[in-house]
C-alpha cells in the first residue's frame, strides 16, 4: 500500500508542477495587470496544492506533513485577498486594460 500512495503522491506533484507551468506561462503572455491576475492566482494555488498533496502522500506518517498543510492553508487564504487588493487598486486608480504593465510599455520584451 505504501507503494501506491509513492506512485500517486508523484502523480499529484507532476500534475502541479505542470498547471503551475501553464499559470507562469499566462503571466509572461498575457498582456495587461487585470488579465494578469487570474493565472497568477487561481491556477498557482491549485498547482501548489497539487505538488503539497503529493509529497504529503510521500512523507506521511512524518511531522513535516503537519508544516505542508499549513503551508497549503495560508497559500489558499492569503493568493486571493492579494488579487483582491491589487485588483481593486487598479480600479480605484484607473489603471484598467491600457494602464498598468502593458506591452507597449516594455517593447524589448514583445514576442
Amino acid at each position: 500500500m505504501s507503494h501506491f500512495f509513492d506512485v500517486v503522491g508523484h502523480v499529484f506533484i507532476l500534475i502541479g508542477s505542470v498547471i503551475s507551468l501553464t499559470a507562469a506561462i499566462g503571466v509572461v503572455r498575457f498582456r495587461d495587470l487585470l488579465s494578469r491576475m487570474h493565472p497568477a492566482t487561481k491556477p498557482q494555488v491549485i498547482g501548489l496544492l497539487f505538488v503539497l498533496g503529493g509529497a504529503m502522500l510521500n512523507l506521511w506518517g512524518s511531522f513535516d506533513v503537519w508544516m505542508l498543510a499549513l503551508a497549503g492553508m495560508f497559500m489558499v487564504l492569503t493568493a486571493p485577498v492579494i488579487a483582491h487588493r491589487v485588483g481593486r487598486i487598479a480600479y480605484r486608480e484607473q489603471l484598467g486594460r491600457d494602464g498598468l504593465l502593458d506591452d507597449e510599455d516594455f517593447p524589448q520584451y514583445r514576442a
